[in-house]
C-alpha cells in the first residue's frame, strides 16, 4: 500500500474511487480535472494537492488512475507534454470506456517512454466506486496486472484479467451493448404495458419469473415507472458505449440491428437535452403522454 496515486478525472466515478482509496489507506498525491472546481473541492476533502497540469500529476505519482470521458480526452492527456512527460517507471491505470484501439495506442505510447499502462474497465456505477466493489475487467501485459493486482482488488469485489491491451475494452463494450439493449427493451415493455392498462407492478413480477427477467429489471424498472432518473449511468454514456460496440461490429462486417436501434434511442435522448439523465430515462421516449 506504499504506492503514491494521482487521479485524473474526478467526476462521479473518479472522485469516489479516490475517496475509497484514501479511506482504506492509500496515499493520494494529487487530483486533476478539466473542471478545476471539481478537483479543488476533492483536493480539500482528501487533503491532497490539486495538480495544475497533467505533467505534474505524473511528477507527483507512481501510479496514475485516469477516468476521462472519451477517445479524444484519452488521446489528449497521453502526450509527452502531458501525462507522458518524464513518465519513466509510472504505471497508468485507465478506467474510461473508450474504443479498444485507443487503449492499444496508449499502451504503446506509455511503453515508448518507459512507462506502463493497464485498462481497468468498470461494469459498475457510482455506489460501487465509493464502496470499492467495482466489477473490473483488466487488459494489458499480464506482468503489469500482477504487479498492481493488490490495488485493483482494493477497488473491486470482482476482478477479471481478460488479456492483452484492448481486449478488456472489447468485453466492456459488449457488456454495455447488451445492458443498453435490455434497458431500452424494458422501457418499451413497460410503456406498452401501461398503455394497455396493465398493473405494472404485476407485470414486473411476471417479468422477473419468466424469460423477460434481466438485471436492468431490478435496477431500472421502478425508476422508469416513477420517473426517477437520478444519474448513475447517463444516457449520453449509453449512446457513446453502444456506438463503440456498433463500430466494432461494422469493422468486421457484422450486422447489429438491435444495438443500432438502441444507440439511436439514446442519441435521441441526447438530442432532446436528456443526455445527463440516467439510462432509465429512455422510458421518457416510450411511455405515452410523457412528451419527451
Amino acid at each position: 500500500m506504499s504506492k503514491v496515486i494521482g487521479v485524473v478525472g474526478v467526476g462521479r466515478m473518479g472522485a469516489n474511487m479516490a475517496r475509497h482509496l484514501k479511506e482504506v489507506g492509500y496515499h493520494i498525491s494529487c487530483v486533476y480535472d478539466v473542471r478545476s472546481e471539481n478537483a479543488s473541492e476533492l483536493a480539500q476533502e482528501l487533503g491532497c494537492s490539486q495538480a495544475q497540469d497533467l505533467a505534474s500529476v505524473t511528477e507527483q505519482s507512481e501510479i496514475v488512475l485516469t477516468v476521462v470521458t472519451d477517445d479524444a480526452a484519452m488521446r489528449a492527456i497521453f502526450t509527452e507534454e502531458n501525462l507522458l512527460k518524464e513518465a519513466k517507471g509510472t504505471t497508468f491505470i485507465n478506467c474510461a470506456t473508450v474504443t479498444p484501439n485507443v487503449h492499444v495506442e496508449v499502451e504503446a505510447a506509455a511503453q515508448a517512454v518507459g512507462a506502463s499502462s493497464l485498462e481497468a474497465c468498470m461494469a459498475s456505477s457510482i455506489t460501487q466506486a465509493r464502496e470499492g466493489s467495482l466489477y473490473l475487467m483488466v487488459g494489458g501485459e499480464e506482468s503489469v496486472f500482477k504487479a498492481h493486482e493488490g490495488l485493483l482488488k482494493e477497488l473491486s469485489t470482482s476482478l477479471r484479467y481478460i488479456g492483452s491491451a484492448g481486449k478488456a475494452a472489447q468485453v466492456k463494450a459488449l457488456v454495455n451493448m447488451v445492458m443498453n439493449c435490455n434497458t431500452a427493451a424494458l422501457a418499451e415493455g413497460l410503456g406498452l404495458g401501461e398503455a394497455l392498462g396493465l398493473d405494472l407492478n404485476i407485470l414486473c413480477e411476471v417479468f422477473s419469473q419468466t424469460g423477460a427477467n434481466s438485471r436492468v429489471l431490478e435496477t431500472d424498472a421502478e425508476d422508469m415507472m416513477i420517473r426517477d432518473h437520478e444519474c448513475y449511468f447517463s444516457a449520453s454514456h449509453a449512446a457513446k458505449d453502444s456506438g463503440i460496440a456498433n463500430a466494432l461490429g461494422e469493422e468486421i462486417g457484422m450486422a447489429l440491428p438491435i444495438s443500432i436501434a438502441t444507440e439511436k434511442q439514446y442519441d435521441l435522448m441526447v438530442q432532446k437535452g436528456l443526455g445527463e439523465l440516467d439510462k432509465s430515462g429512455v422510458a421518457e421516449l416510450t411511455f405515452q403522454g410523457r412528451g419527451a
